[in-house]
C-alpha cells in the first residue's frame, strides 16, 4: 500500500504547487527556471504514475465494504461520462457553460465510478484520494483565477465530435485496462 499511497500523495502535491501554493511555485522557478520547473512537475507527475501502477498492481486487494448490486454497471456510463467531462475541458462545448473544472469534475466522477463498483482497499486509497483531490482543488483555483466568465454558447453540432472522440478514448481505454490495471472490466 505504500507505494500507491506515495503515488497519489506526490500526484497530489505536484498538482497542487499552482493553485494552491503560488509562493512555493515562484520561489523555485526563480532558482531554476520556467523550463527547469516544468521539468520537475513533469517528472514527479511520472513518477506519481509509476508509483500509482505498479502500487496498484502489487496490492493483493482485501475487501473494506460491499459496493452496491448496481455498482459496476453504473461504471460502464460514469466512465464515459467521465473522459467525456475531461474533453470538454480542453474542446468547444456548452459543458463548460455548466462546469467551470470539467476535467477535475471529469476525475472526481472517474473516482466515484470506481468507489461504487468496487470495495477494496486500493480502490479506497487511489479512487478515493484522487477524488477529494480533484474536489480540494476546485476552490484553490476558484480563488486563484478570480470570478467565471461563462464561454459562449456553441452549436449543438460542435458536440458530435466531443462524442466520436470520447467514444473511441472510451473504448480505447477499456481494451488497455487489464493490462495497464491487471482487471478485467467483466
Amino acid at each position: 500500500m505504500t507505494l500507491l499511497s506515495a503515488g497519489v500523495v506526490l500526484w497530489f502535491l505536484m498538482h497542487s504547487f499552482h493553485p494552491a501554493m503560488p509562493g512555493v511555485r515562484s520561489g523555485v522557478m526563480a532558482k531554476i527556471g520556467e523550463n527547469g520547473w516544468k521539468g520537475l512537475v513533469s517528472l514527479g507527475l511520472v513518477l506519481s504514475l509509476i508509483l500509482i501502477v505498479f502500487g496498484w498492481r502489487s496490492i493483493e486487494p482485501s475487501a473494506v465494504y460491499v459496493p452496491p448490486e448496481w455498482g459496476k454497471t453504473a461504471m460502464v456510463p460514469l466512465m464515459f461520462l467521465s473522459i467525456l467531462l475531461f474533453g470538454a475541458a480542453n474542446g468547444s462545448s456548452n459543458i463548460k457553460r455548466v462546469f467551470r473544472h470539467p476535467m477535475l469534475m471529469g476525475m472526481a466522477l472517474w473516482g466515484l465510478a470506481h468507489l461504487v463498483g468496487n470495495g477494496d482497499d486500493r480502490s479506497i486509497v487511489l479512487f478515493g484520494g484522487m477524488t477529494v483531490w480533484a474536489l480540494i482543488m476546485q476552490p484553490f483555483i476558484n480563488k486563484r483565477d478570480g470570478a467565471y466568465e461563462k464561454p459562449e454558447a456553441v452549436a449543438a453540432s460542435a458536440h458530435v465530435r466531443l462524442l466520436v472522440i470520447s467514444l473511441a478514448i472510451f473504448v480505447v481505454l477499456a481494451l488497455v485496462h487489464p493490462w495497464i490495471a491487471g482487471v478485467s472490466l467483466r
